[in-house]
């Protein structure tokens, strides 16, 4: 790994304008390519603290061995030899967006003597129409059912001279899916007619054909040809078949890319839906790995950067319009540049309202599902998951495999209701049997240092408790009964009534949170005297791995697979940390200080608001006040009154809900 001092440039050295910029490692290899308006701003920025830099962009500074840059005339400039430069060397540290192939065109090779009808993808040729980009699945569909209405030669060049020679056609021929021009059925100038009225259809011109056909079934309907008019009907249903597969969502005229994304701090998922004549014609996607530092502008500059970059020779293939989530970086020079690969004008911005904004929800929607897809299928694989185990053990160099790892999280909104979750992964899969749920109260809400020690301490005594009073048998299970907790001021909400086993202690424990939460678990397992679980953080800003006692974090390889199970487990403890705290929250809502009178039940506790208007006036109100309210007896006000006096004796104050409207009852 190279110390970047020994290659850093003098500054005096690095121009003031704009240009591009490689890293190369010790090979010569190119693994970074930016731009920038300053280039000497931009690089000292990698050499002036290389300590400071975010993860990523230190770990590429350290593989590289020497920079070198390339000053342009213009910000546009700049754009484009990026883009080049990255097509060019594919550097590892940078973003690019990969898809296993490319996306299917239906064409018609209108250049060609008898011209053919087939799926095509990759670079354009001239003389040929293209349309599309459809799904493969839906790209086959659409052509066998059209070349029964419009039989256009869709085999190879080497079929067509066979039949030629031959004299005898193809089977598309015997089953009327072509009109065989290769033995003269057809001239070569009616098999073009039937190409043109393909690429009619095709354009949009659904209409004028249906209503053809309808007026020839009607001719020979009344010529009493039926099985003509039979044929000509399933025609009919074939195109309108067609036609209406793709629903119409915007207006007709409208020809747009629709990008939306979803991302986490290392990965993002990129969906596009291709819309042409107001219908969706295709759609795109990627998971791309963020191997670099970038926001979301900057990443949506990329993508359309990759995607129309290669597409640029080919005007149809860029819309008049590219709606996205958020302005990209350089969107001036981005605008310059589609333009002048489309031929005309090319709009990028973000749909603010109506159906191009509730289409764009659609995308983003098809966008967070594949991210999650492609999540679980990499967690649902064995494989990964034996990796994730080996590597994450290897990497926090512990002498025990880990057949069980804890996870815990605190939620609290401003130190109010202050919550905790436990989540448990046994051979990589979740357990959700074990999972469990922590009412935190008293000295131990005070900060999440100090909830996180009163988790750990509450779940291992009863460990400890269980395996005093029960020593435990080789390979016995261990029982432990979590809901019933002991510490005064604590109290387990929401979990089952019956003694659960708990299972047996895990190798590894991990916290939600840096280096305080870490020492705080850490503290709570000496002062128990478990001395055989190891415990880590993971700060979720950068994704570093803390240790106990460690000045300096664990930085996993951003493509372990360790990494992505301590993700996994991270995201898994904070949800269910969030649901068992807004469950809390909701309750605390509705808490009133008439809660607990014997006989007052919720429908004379609406009379008594009512009737006072506030939980202040009712306080002050004498027995036989109380009595004027509906459903109020001379009993059940003495109750009232004295639960009141009782309540504010102890509390100081209290909160009333109106439990009409929910809303909270001044004093």
């Amino acid at each position: 790994m190279a110390d970047p001092a020994s290659y850093r440039p003098r500054t005096g050295e690095i121009p003031t304008t704009p240009g591009v910029y490689r890293f190369r490692d010790p090979h010569g290899r190119v693994i970074y390519v930016g731009k920038a308006k300053n280039l000497r701003s931009r690089l000292n920025s990698y050499f002036a603290n290389p300590a400071g830099l975010l993860p990523k962009t230190h770990a590429m500074v350290h593989a590289a061995s020497s920079v070198e840059w390339t000053v342009v005339a213009s910000e546009l400039e700049s754009l484009q030899l990026e883009y080049t430069w990255i097509k060019e060397f594919k550097p590892r540290f940078n973003v690019v967006f990969r898809d296993d192939k490319s996306y299917p065109y239906l064409a018609v090779t209108m250049g060609e003597k008898l011209p053919r009808v087939q799926v095509m993808r990759g670079e354009r040729r001239k003389g040929t129409r293209y349309f599309g980009p459809y799904t493969a699945g839906a790209i086959r569909e659409t052509m066998d059912t059209l070349l029964r209405v419009f039989p256009v030669r869709s085999c190879s060049a080497g079929v067509l001279k066979r039949a030629q020679a031959s004299g005898r056609p193809c089977l598309l021929g015997y089953i009327d899916k072509c009109s065989a021009p290769c033995v003269g059925r057809v001239t070569p100038e009616e098999h073009r007619q039937l190409a043109e009225d393909f690429c009619s259809f095709m354009g949009g011109e659904a209409g004028k054909f249906i209503r053809r056909l309808e007026k020839e079934m009607a001719s020979a309907v009344a010529e009493l040809d039926y099985e003509r008019a039979a044929r000509v009907r399933d025609d009919i249903a074939a195109l309108r078949k067609v036609f209406e597969r793709n629903a119409v969502v915007l207006s007709e005229d409208t020809e747009a890319d629709v990008f939306a994304l979803h991302e986490d701090d290392l990965e993002a998922s990129v969906q596009v839906f291709h819309v042409r004549g107001g219908r969706i014609r295709g759609q795109r996607g990627w998971v791309v790995e963020k191997v670099e530092d970038v926001t979301t502008p900057e990443l949506i500059e990329h993508l359309l950067q990759q995607v129309y970059g290669e597409d640029g020779e080919y005007q149809e293939r860029i819309p008049r319009e590219v709606l996205v989530p958020e302005i990209p970086a350089n969107h001036a020079e981005l605008v310059e540049w589609l333009g002048g690969l489309r031929g005309a004008r090319v709009d990028v911005r973000v749909p603010q309202r109506g159906d191009k904004a509730a289409l764009m929800s659609t995308v983003r929607e098809n966008a967070e599902q594949a991210l999650k897809l492609h999540k679980v299928r990499r967690a649902g694989d064995i494989t990964v998951r034996s990796q994730a185990l080996q590597e994450l053990q290897e990497a926090l160099e512990l002498p025990v495999p880990l057949l069980r790892i804890e996870c815990f999280d605190i939620s609290h909104v401003q130190g109010t209701n202050v919550v905790a979750s436990m989540v448990v992964v046994e051979d990589g899969l979740p357990k959700k049997a074990d999972y469990r749920k922590f009412s935190i109260t008293g000295e131990a809400a005070r900060d999440d240092t100090a909830a996180m020690h009163d988790v750990l301490t509450r779940r291992f005594r009863h460990y400890l408790q269980d395996k005093a009073a029960q020593p435990p048998k080789s390979g016995e299970i261990l029982s432990g009964d979590l809901p019933q907790d002991a510490q005064q001021g604590a109290d387990d909400a929401v979990v089952p009534a019956a003694k659960a086993k708990f299972a047996y202690p895990p190798n590894l424990v991990v916290v939600d949170g840096g280096q305080p939460q870490v020492n705080a678990a850490a503290r709570a397992l000496a002062d128990l005297g478990v001395d055989d679980v190891y415990v880590v953080g993971l700060a979720k800003r950068l994704e570093e791995v803390w240790l106990p006692d460690s000045d300096f974090p664990v930085i996993l390889p951003r493509t372990s697979q360790g990494l992505y199970l301590l993700q996994r487990i991270r995201d898994e403890a904070h949800r269910f940390a969030i649901s068992f705290h807004r469950q809390k929250r909701g309750k605390a809502m509705t808490v009133s200080a008439l809660d607990g009178v014997p006989g007052l039940g919720e429908a004379k506790r609406k009379a008594l608001l009512s009737h006072f208007g506030s939980l202040k006036k009712i306080k002050a109100a004498s027995v036989v006040e109380l009595t004027a309210a509906k459903g109020i007896g001379p009993a059940l006000a003495e109750a009232i009154s004295r639960h009141l006096g009782e309540a504010a004796d102890s509390n100081g104050t209290a909160v009333a809900v109106n439990m009409t409207t929910g809303e909270i009852i001044e004093d």
